[in-house]
């Protein structure tokens, strides 16, 4: 089962801040933000360094197809884009169609069949601040007995995880689990400064640490390839390691911001347990 709702738009600082600051402050901070040179700049994108000191300065008005491939070259998100061209005095270029749009029906079912065929393993579907938008059945038995305020919508996968009364007592490496959950956010907020995406930072980041409680450990040691996540389950301590997926140049905000993240089992007695419980 899975349940699928519109993705909430989120708007960052520097898209906030575009009418007022220009479009040259806008590309330089993306610039500076990136450690690339104006000359640099200028021979990715078939341009000079002059024209491109120009601009920032506010003393020239860039093309929106110059504008356009700054933005490529400085890997600006799909977003960030629109505010560019809107501080440029450009039209968006970039829709954002709301996820229940009819537009959008082959993407949602797309993601639907995608996460259902990957059960009994968790997948889920979240939006730019980790707002959940699909999730199958392997994750809804990670969330077995949380609290009703935490399952209340929109369900948040980074507050489920880190909150106190959420997952957090229950994962076996919480510290080391935790910070990579922060550091994970963190270079997204350097990404797209998005303001809803710094508060849901600052919230999570400072929620008490619950003590690691003792439960079982694995039957025997495993070697892992990367960080895995290490849950308790009735009982027995399972291991995911994370893989997160997005959309291969994505012609829409709201399709931009989505990220598929499935959870592969880490060892065989967690394939073997979760395959009892959805044969």
């Amino acid at each position: 089962m899975t349940t699928v709702r519109s993705a909430r738009a989120t708007v960052p600082a520097a898209a906030a801040a575009s009418a007022d600051s220009g479009v040259g402050p806008l590309l330089r901070a993306w610039r500076e933000q990136r450690r690339v040179s104006q000359l640099e700049l200028a021979l990715r994108a078939d341009s000079s360094a002059r024209h491109i000191s120009f601009v920032e300065t506010g003393r020239s008005r860039p093309s929106e197809e110059l504008l356009l491939r700054l933005a490529e070259h400085l890997e600006v998100p799909v977003r960030e884009r629109n505010a560019l061209l809107l501080a440029a005095g450009y039209a968006p270029r970039y829709p954002e169609t709301p996820l229940d749009d009819p537009a959008l029906r082959s993407l949602r079912e797309g993601m639907e069949r995608l996460i259902q065929g990957y059960e009994p393993y968790p997948a889920l579907v979240v939006d730019a601040t980790y707002d959940v938008v699909a999730a199958n059945r392997g994750i809804l038995m990670l969330l077995d007995g949380m609290p009703e305020e935490l399952l209340a919508p929109p369900l948040n996968a980074m507050r489920l995880t880190l909150h106190p009364k959420g997952l957090a007592p229950r994962i076996r490496n919480l510290r080391e689990w935790r910070g990579h959950l922060l550091a994970q956010m963190e270079r997204q907020i350097a990404l797209h400064r998005s303001q809803p995406l710094r508060e849901l930072y600052e919230e999570v980041a400072a929620y008490p640490v619950p003590d690691e409680a003792p439960g079982a450990e694995p039957e025997e040691p495993v070697p892992y390839f990367a960080l895995p996540l290490q849950v308790e389950h009735e009982g027995r301590v399972l291991s995911f390691i994370s893989s997160i997926s997005t959309f291969n140049t994505p012609m829409d905000v709201t399709v931009a911001e989505l990220a598929i993240e499935t959870l592969l089992p880490a060892d065989p007695a967690t394939v073997k347990y979760l395959h009892s419980l959805m044969p």
